[in-house]
């Protein structure tokens, strides 16, 4: 559907707020065309109204809170997750409390209230965003990357600090999709959390009716789990909700490590700062134009252009992944790689959203440490031959486009095996790092 959706009539739903615990009716009324989803409090004189966006998200704590003044709305994620996995643009929310019902700890029943009363496309066309460019956010433990796409993805890694019930679930998000695959996941929480929970105030209205509750090694419900994959599928249904806030529907692929409201907020701030961002007009009719090299190192000292680098080195394009060595001072080195989209790699990783792999990062730290040790004791008709790597780290991902930086320390020499420390960085960020073990073996 490629054009704007509202309701064909008001879905009502009454029940208890998930935090609050109070009783709550809602109904959900139809909206004209660009006016969004927003939350109207019924019971506040004046009956305020808080737009469903970023900038007014206040709280992000195992809910995500809307506030605008003195008036909140809490726990709003799964209405508008609903509202957002049936396309509906449009829609006015009014409550007479300060939070949804939480009804089953799914989107379910909002969804069948909104199928009642009918999705009706309106005249104006539906605006998406396509990101430019990847964006990234790390938020404590969490970690989130929007790679642009045709479709809207989610691929979901969840798990708890200890790494218990880890699960991985990827799909693409359409009606249909979100319908069978998200729209039914529970909330969860584990046993031990639920003390403090209540300590501050909140699941008031919590019971085995709207969450799942994890005890050690076996799940509290009363009834059996929706999905084997329940509990990162309703990770995956959070990011629908709090996505939505960006106000229009994005094209992108997310890629998301044990997500939660306050790093989809962070991710959606990110997008809003891309699509808020300045354009010349210029560059809508022109590809952006290359990074900059790095500036030349002032102490051309040990330098080596890519006939020396393939001198000493038996790797070969595709996989010579070293285009100069920039420096070599005592047991520090510097080498470069130019990632170019004509890379052997990018035809597979990944069609449509291209990033180097990071094991060819690990492989270009190897190669520059390769050639440390073979300049450190002068070795002649020698391989250096990479072992092992320890404490490997990929923080960033490496695009075409990328000038790729290779700073090599080496740590350790005994006989002809040494250990490193490398780091790979792009306009000086670190990108990757590790330690990396290798030999040198004859020719």
């Amino acid at each position: 559907m490629l054009n704007q959706q509202t309701l064909n009539r008001p879905a009502t739903f009454s029940g208890i707020g998930l935090h609050s615990g109070n009783r709550v009716n809602m109904t959900i009324l139809p909206a004209p065309a660009n006016s969004g989803v927003r939350f109207r409090r019924v019971d506040l004189d004046g009956k305020p109204e808080i737009e469903a966006r970023v900038e007014n998200v206040s709280e992000t704590n195992r809910s995500t809170t809307l506030a605008k003044g003195n008036v909140k709305v809490h726990t709003v994620e799964h209405v508008l997750a609903a509202l957002a996995g049936y396309e509906i643009d449009n829609a006015i929310v009014e409550l007479d409390a300060n939070e949804p019902p939480i009804a089953d700890g799914s989107s379910r029943e909002f969804g069948k209230i909104l199928l009642a009363a009918g999705i009706v496309p309106l005249a104006e066309k539906r605006e998406y965003y396509t990101p430019t460019e990847p964006i990234e956010i790390r938020h404590g433990e969490t970690s989130m990357t929007l790679f642009p796409d045709e479709n809207f993805k989610i691929t979901c890694t969840s798990a708890d600090k200890q790494g218990r019930f880890t699960q991985f679930y990827s799909t693409e998000v359409t009606p249909k999709t979100w319908e069978k695959e998200l729209a039914h996941a529970r909330t969860f929480c584990f046993y031990e959390e639920i003390e403090y929970l209540f300590k501050n105030g909140l699941i008031k209205g919590g019971s085995l009716e709207n969450a799942v509750v994890i005890r050690d090694d076996a799940v509290l419900t009363t009834e059996p789990l929706r999905y084997r994959e329940e509990f990162v599928r309703h990770k995956m249904l959070d990011i629908v909700g709090d996505l939505s806030l960006l106000g229009k529907p994005i094209r992108g692929h997310i890629i998301a490590v044990r997500p939660g409201h306050a790093g989809n907020c962070e991710l959606v701030k990110k997008i809003a700062e891309q699509i808020n961002r300045p354009i010349r007009a210029a560059q809508t009719f022109s590809p952006p134009p290359p990074k900059e090299a790095p500036a030349p190192l002032p102490s051309a000292e040990g330098a080596m252009d890519i006939e020396a680098v393939m001198k000493m080195l038996p790797h070969r394009p595709p996989f010579l992944l070293v285009d100069r060595i920039l420096k070599i001072e005592g047991n520090h080195i510097v080498g470069m790689k130019n990632v170019t989209m004509g890379e052997d790699f990018f035809r597979g990783h990944f069609p449509g959203h291209p990033i180097m792999p990071g094991v060819l990062q690990l492989e270009a730290m190897a190669q520059v440490a390769g050639i440390l040790l073979l300049k450190r004791i002068e070795a002649a008709n020698q391989i250096a031959y990479f072992m092992s790597a320890e404490e490997v780290r990929w923080r960033k991902p490496v695009v075409p486009g990328d000038v790729l930086v290779i700073e090599v320390e080496l740590t350790k020499i005994r006989g002809k095996i040494g250990k490193a420390k490398g780091v790979c960085k792009v306009d000086g960020e670190v990108v990757s790092e590790a330690e990396v073990t290798f030999m040198l073996r004859d020719a």
